[in-house]
């Protein structure tokens, strides 16, 4: 038992154990607590070892180590040795250069030969033990300053022995020998692993033929001849030679020595004004076709692995797209070539069919199937890059064919030109040398239709040969300076041979069944028939008769071709577009008035909206119907001027209009309709000088309010502000504006009466609008009616009296304030209540 629970129990004892006695039990309970103490102490040992058995614990991370890597360094070994040796090679070519610019005349002749002979030859002699070494930057950089001290040498000999000489043959010469030397020094035994000599030999190879020219004054022709030479040579270097330095510095020189000498032969080519002259440019021109070609050809595109006939082949040097290109650049040359020979004979007329003639018979060398896929792909190319540069040669002939009689607008009816050149150029200048537009066009023409056999390009070629021959037959009348008759009769024909196509292009079953190419005919066609369509109408202004005949062809033509529902889209709007400019046509020619020929052009509204529901889908509807709109709002801009007749005409509008809202797709047009019919009320009485405010306001309120009415019986829930608030102010606010300026007695007290009426209305069947609209106005017109007494009392009271009454009634409000707020809830929760 615990001391203190012993103690407590001894003390609720009567008996009291004496001081020994509780000593001994103290000392117990304490042995007790200490055996306890070690029995809890052992436990807690064991429970720890055996913690520490099942889950060691895990050991404390060891410290990362400190990075010691040395910082990367920022150059290379092998490049700081290559700069070092650069910059050596550099130093030591400067200090030859110094010697021999300088220092050269203070030695006598054997002084300065040995000399330079000696460095010279060291130079090109210290590379072969070097490479034996393996030291090959070194050797490098020797060999370097070795070609550079050759130059040198070659410089100083024409100083000392043949100063008299001229200098740009000296120039060939040097350069022909340094290239030859500096060659067989680059293929010696010892030298050959020198990459230096052989592309410096190459690169000094360029200038022997060109120089020899120009020292030889051997004219363009001769210049011309020698760059191309050099790229032959360079060409036949780079497809051959196995070192890819010396391939990349042929290839570079090619490329620019052959462009430099076409371009130098196109330009004589075009300049030449003889056929001597002219044959001389061709032969450079095929010379330099030729070349490109060879580039271009499979068998001379594999350069060898090594030298020797045990080479093996390696890459290609000409890729395919490369090939391609110099095909293209090949056949060009050779256009250029034959057209620029059979210029110089034929008239300037003829010249670009020339040149297109000779495009087209690079056809027939790609038909016979003598050429790589690469390089025929390529003469395509050049022949299609040739007609299309005719084609774009003959569109502004074109452009003023189809174009140039739009400038009738302003002379309409003043007579009838003296042929057809004269019709479409009565404000633009004809183009000269354009005799030859329409064999150009029609060659291009044929050979798209009959020439492009490829899958994928056929269905474009079909496109562009039908746009092609359309171009032909719109130049030839001007071309050949047709009668004026005979002209209309062709773009006449012309457009019904187009809607002919396009009718022909549309599937007569299912439109499903339409392939795309027969799709882009029509589209293609119809278009055409349109632009036709409407140059013809311009050209037609020029006679009354040819306006009337032509416009009513012109409207018969589409009006049959929209009965075709693939076209129909295009051709009704056409058809009611021309129908216009008809009715516009035939009130002139009757003499009518630009207003009452509005009634005439609203034919064409009415029938637009007669037809558009019997048409096929909206494709075709919505541009019928908006052609009929574009006629309505001319035939309104044409009645301005006579506001009895526009009131008639917008009435008729609104008639249309209000037809075409019965169908159920196009109920928001009674809108418009309402509209229309209100305009015609106002611009009659307008027209009949009626100033009063209420006969323009009350034809729109009264629709308005059945209208209202309408939807209150169909949504009753509909707020009495939407149903009756527009037309209830479209009169009372332009009544109250024009009573308030009114000095009379009359229109305030039908006002007064209106709003009452309004007011009391509101009332009974508790219509929030009818009820506030009607009180305001009411409480204005009473106020407008009592403000001259309230003046006249004004101005007899003394001046005191207006302060004095307002102190009295803001007292009394203030008195019944809480009142007020109670009676003002009570109101607005009766109003909010209504509706």
């Amino acid at each position: 038992m615990p001391y203190d629970v012993t103690r407590t129990t001894l003390q609720g004892m009567t008996h009291i154990p004496p001081p020994t006695e509780e000593l001994r039990l103290l000392d117990s309970e304490l042995w007790q607590l200490d055996a306890r103490r070690a029995q809890l102490l052992a436990r807690r040992a064991w429970l720890v070892a055996a913690l520490h058995q099942a889950q060691p614990a895990p050991s404390a991370p060891a410290p990362r180590p400190v990075s010691v890597a040395p910082p990367r360094p920022e150059a290379s070994a092998p490049r700081v040795q290559n700069v070092l040796l650069l910059l050596g090679g550099v130093l030591l070519t400067i200090a030859a250069m110094v010697f021999t610019l300088v220092s050269w005349g203070h030695l006598g002749i054997a002084g300065r030969s040995a000399v330079l002979g000696a460095v010279t030859l060291a130079a090109l002699a210290a590379p072969v033990p070097l490479l034996k070494r393996g030291l090959r930057s070194t050797a490098e950089s020797l060999a370097g300053l070795g070609l550079a001290l050759t130059v040198l040498d070659a410089y100083a000999l024409h100083e000392v022995a043949l100063a008299g000489t001229d200098g740009t043959a000296y120039t060939a010469v040097a350069s022909a020998v340094l290239a030859g030397v500096w060659l067989g020094y680059g293929l010696l035994p010892g030298s050959t692993a020198l990459r230096l000599p052989l592309p410096a030999a190459l690169v000094a190879a360029q200038l022997p033929l060109l120089l020899w020219a120009l020292a030889a004054d051997a004219g363009a022709h001769g210049i011309t001849a020698a760059l191309l030479v050099t790229a032959a040579l360079d060409t036949a270097v780079a497809l051959r030679m196995p070192s890819g330095s010396v391939r990349v510095v042929a290839a570079v020189g090619a490329y620019a020595m052959g462009s430099w000498g076409a371009l130098a032969a196109g330009w004589l080519s075009w300049t030449a004004t003889g056929p001597s002259a002219a044959a001389r440019a061709a032969a450079l021109l095929l010379l330099a076709a030729a070349i490109a070609v060879g580039a271009a050809w499979p068998g001379g595109r594999t350069a060898l692995q090594g030298a020797g006939d045990a080479a093996a082949p390696g890459r290609p040097v000409v890729g395919a797209d490369q090939a391609v290109g110099l095909a293209l650049a090949a056949g060009l040359l050779a256009v250029n070539a034959v057209g620029g020979t059979a210029r110089t004979v034929l008239p300037d007329t003829w010249t670009v069919p020339a040149y297109l003639a000779c495009g087209i018979a690079l056809l027939a060398v790609v038909r016979a199937g003598l050429l790589p896929d690469a390089l025929r792909r390529g003469v395509l190319w050049a022949s299609g890059a040739v007609q299309a540069l005719a084609v774009l040669w003959a569109l502004p002939v074109v452009g003023v064919a189809v174009l140039g009689p739009g400038a009738w607008v302003e002379r309409a009816w003043s007579g009838a030109p003296a042929d057809m050149r004269a019709a479409v150029t009565p404000d633009l200048p004809w183009p000269p040398d354009a005799t030859a537009v329409p064999v150009v066009l029609a060659a291009v023409a044929i050979v798209l239709a009959l020439a492009v056999r490829d899958t994928a390009w056929h269905p474009r070629a079909l496109v562009g040969a039908l746009c092609l021959s359309w171009t032909t037959v719109l130049t030839l009348p001007a071309v050949l300076e047709l009668p004026y008759t005979v002209g209309l009769l062709v773009y006449g024909v012309t457009t019904a041979g187009a809607l002919a196509v396009a009718t022909l292009a549309s599937p007569t079953t299912a439109p499903a069944s339409e392939t795309p190419q027969a799709a882009h005919i029509r589209l293609t066609a119809t278009q055409l028939a349109l632009v036709t369509s409407l140059s013809l109408a311009l050209l037609s202004l020029a006679s009354q008769t040819a306006t009337l005949t032509v416009l009513s062809l012109l409207t018969a033509l589409f009006a049959t071709a929209a009965t075709r529902a693939r076209i129909a889209p295009f051709t009704a709007p056409a058809a009611l577009a021309h129908a216009t400019a008809l009715a516009c046509a035939t009130g002139a020619a009757a003499g009518w008035t630009t207003a009452s020929t509005a009634l005439l052009v609203l034919v064409v509204p009415a029938v637009a909206a007669l037809l558009a529901p019997r048409l096929d889908g909206p494709r075709t509807t919505v541009p019928v119907e908006a052609t009929g709109a574009a006629a309505a709002l001319l035939a309104i801009g044409l009645a301005v001027t006579d506001p009895p007749l526009l009131a008639l005409v917008l009435a008729l509008c609104g008639v249309i209009t209000a037809g075409t809202a019965v169908r159920p797709d196009r109920r928001p047009l009674g809108y418009a309709a309402t509209a229309l019919f209100v305009l015609a009320t106002w611009v009659r009485l307008a027209s009949w000088d009626i100033g009063t405010p209420e006969a323009y306001t009350l034809p729109v309120t009264v629709p308005a309010l059945l209208v209202g009415a309408l939807r209150r019986r169909r949504d009753p829930q509909a707020s009495s502000w939407t149903a009756y608030g527009p037309g209830l102010a479209a009169t009372l606010v332009p009544s109250l504006l024009a009573a308030w300026g009114d000095p009379g007695w009359t229109r305030p007290l039908l006002l007064g009466t209106a709003a009452l009426v309004v007011t009391l209305l509101g009332a009974r069947y508790h219509l929030q609008a009818p009820l506030v609209l009607g009180g305001s106005v009411l409480a204005l017109v009473a106020l407008h009616e009592l403000a001259p007494y309230i003046a006249q009392v004004a101005g007899t009271l003394p001046r005191w009296v207006p302060p004095a009454l307002a102190g009295l009634l803001l007292l009394a409000l203030g008195a019944t304030y809480e009142q007020r707020l109670r009676d003002a809830r009570r109101v607005r929760n009766i109003l909010t209540k209504m509706h």
